[in-house]
């Protein structure tokens, strides 16, 4: 089996929205809000956010969305604080989750380790994601590749970091 990504297209994206999560799992935002916010982030800031559909070979498992803002083309904009890029907005992982009836499988944990490897890879030091401390399955799979919690909270989510 192979785990891979793909970027949200038009042949996938009825399938990613229709992707849902057990009733036990409430903290995890629907696919099609996330692809509205996606969409949002990425005219404010073209090419930024990254929303994929998660394959374990040809077949739809998940949904992962990403920061992906590499401080040369991104740089922090001195002129609008609120256009900063620090270090935990520049490589986030967003939206992360598995469709219910695939979870459990191997499928959160490959993918998470993929997308780990490609941050390596476009030279990113640290990763960021948050998550509803609620959220044992996920906290099980991201402390097992690593990430630790910072001791921060967004909003009501626990700020996770994982060094490269």
């Amino acid at each position: 089996m192979e785990v891979t990504l793909r970027p949200v297209n038009d042949e996938n994206r009825d399938a990613i929205i229709a992707l849902s999560v057990r009733e036990d799992q409430p903290f995890v935002a629907p696919n099609d809000y996330s692809l509205e916010q996606a969409a949002e982030s990425n005219s404010e800031h073209p090419g930024v956010v990254h929303p994929c559909g998660i394959y374990a070979d040809d077949r739809l498992v998940g949904f992962a969305m990403f920061v992906f803002a590499p401080e040369d083309e991104y740089p922090n904009d001195p002129d609008d604080p609120e256009e900063q890029y620090g270090e935990e907005d520049r490589y986030y992982l967003w939206r992360f989750m598995i469709d219910q009836h695939e979870q459990c499988k191997g499928y959160g944990q490959a993918a998470l380790a993929w997308i780990i490897q490609l941050f390596r890879d476009h030279g990113a030091r640290v990763l960021y994601l948050s998550t509803e401390p609620d959220n044992e399955l996920g906290l099980h799979v991201y402390h097992k590749l690593g990430f630790r919690e910072t001791g921060e909270f967004d909003e009501d989510e626990a700020i996770l970091r994982l060094e490269l």
